[in-house]
């Protein structure tokens, strides 16, 4: 079984919008995707894991990683996705980069 320590996270993006990547080798990916709302604002709105990954953390790892890309580029996050949505309802200490979802069109999707 594969430690999860290593699986590296990869960040694809364009202007619009951009996913972050764990390469499983010929079992597929592992993802979260995302749309830019505006330049500091995105709204993160799938997280997918393959069955055989699922209950390793890849999902937390993702998400993590979105976190840190967030706060270095000042970017504020809608979480649209479910996943998303509930772990940041679980970590208070992400609060500086949840978006406030006022007036946002993403605020009640999902």
């Amino acid at each position: 079984m594969d430690k999860i320590d290593e699986f590296e996270v990869r960040h694809e993006r364009n202007k619009t919008s951009g996913r972050y990547v764990i390469d499983l080798g010929p079992k597929g990916i592992a993802k979260m995707t995302y749309s830019r709302l505006n330049v500091c604002k995105i709204a993160i709105d799938h997280t997918h894991v393959p069955k055989g990954f699922r209950n390793r953390d890849l999902a937390m790892k993702l998400l993590e990683f979105a976190i840190r890309q967030a706060r270095r580029n000042h970017d504020k996050i809608v979480p649209v996705c479910s996943y998303v949505q509930e772990q940041f309802s679980r970590h208070e200490e992400w609060s500086d980069v949840l978006a406030d979802r006022k007036n946002c069109p993403y605020a009640n999707s999902a």
